[in-house]
């Protein structure tokens, strides 16, 4: 075979070659859960955000780089294998408390790549950042925290606290990272006597709060009923008052009434008033009326004869 053949035969092959190159590299698909950034001559073209397939300028002209769309899960202080077992780094999640208690506080965080473009080309381990950045954020309010709060009721203000800061940070860096949110997974004490010593102590405090809020719930029944009872007693004597109040006018009416009559017919009034006090004080007096040289005067029986039982027969009559 001559040269000048294999010259072809090499020339064709180099050329079928590049063909081949650039028939494989000239197109890319782009699926609903991805988004993509066209490189060209190492430049960054507009990110590609559509589905579907697209075309663009053969390799090494154009090159495609592909991220996700979807939320991801930075594991904080521990790590879970495929098969659900559950690695702790307590080197990385024990923390110190502002009243200087030591805790471990592992956490996830939700982020999701927004900025293709800066998260590919201005930083070089956007990853590393980030979880620099959370053992910052987390590590930074913490350290603001008593250690009641990190482990019992402060857990939420905690997680949106580390959130806030966090998320100020990633935007600081500008690395193409959006933070959706911060769950606290677990904050726990560095070991078994001093966590069944806080818990003893918390259930103390427990006690104690359930005891004070009984406490409080009897007094306030108390004085609900105290502040009853005076209302009643209250109405009771208005009550009263008004009565007592009626009645001293109803009898000023009749005493009106009678001083009128009494201004009228002053001697008749005056025999009738001692008649009839007389008869008030002394219900079951004899009535005898008397002249005027003392002697008792004949008249008609003023009282009622008292009736006096028929006696009865032994054999009946007629």
């Amino acid at each position: 075979m001559s040269v000048k053949r294999i010259l072809s035969i090499v020339s064709l092959s180099i050329v079928g070659i590049i063909a081949l190159i650039a028939i494989f590299t000239s197109w890319y698909t782009v699926d609903e859960s991805e988004q993509a950034v066209v490189i060209t001559f190492g430049k960054a073209e507009a990110p590609i955000l559509d589905s579907g397939l697209h075309f663009k300028l053969p390799w090494p002209m154009q090159k495609v780089k592909v991220l996700s769309k979807e939320t991801f899960s930075l594991q904080f202080g521990y790590k879970q294998s495929a098969d659900g077992e559950i690695v702790s780094f307590d080197n990385e999640t024990k923390m110190i408390t502002g009243d200087e208690n030591i805790v471990l506080t592992d956490l996830v965080v939700q982020w999701k790549i927004t900025d293709p473009t800066k998260y590919l080309f201005n930083a070089e381990s956007p990853q590393v950042i980030l979880h620099d950045a959370t053992s910052a954020s987390i590590r930074s309010i913490i350290g603001s925290s008593l250690i009641d709060e990190a482990l019992t009721s402060g857990k939420a203000e905690i997680e949106a606290e580390t959130r806030d800061l966090l998320a100020s940070l990633i935007e600081k860096y500008d690395i193409g990272i959006t933070i959706l949110g911060v769950k606290l997974q677990d904050v726990e004490l560095p070991n078994a006597e001093v966590r069944a010593a806080f818990t003893a102590v918390t259930d103390a405090r427990e006690t104690k709060n359930t005891k004070t809020n009984e406490a409080d719930k009897y007094k306030n029944q108390r004085e609900s009923e105290a502040i009853g009872e005076i209302s009643a007693i209250k109405s009771r004597a208005e009550g009263q008052r008004t009565a007592r109040i009626e009645q001293a006018k109803g009898e000023i009416a009749v005493f009106d009434k009678l001083y009128t009559e009494y201004k009228g017919n002053q001697e008749i009034t005056r025999q009738r008033l001692v008649i009839e006090t007389l008869e008030s004080v002394l219900p079951n007096a004899q009535i005898y009326i008397m002249n005027d040289s003392g002697e008792t005067v004949k008249y008609l029986p003023l009282q009622q004869p008292t009736q006096v039982p028929p006696v009865a027969t032994e054999g009946g009559g007629n």
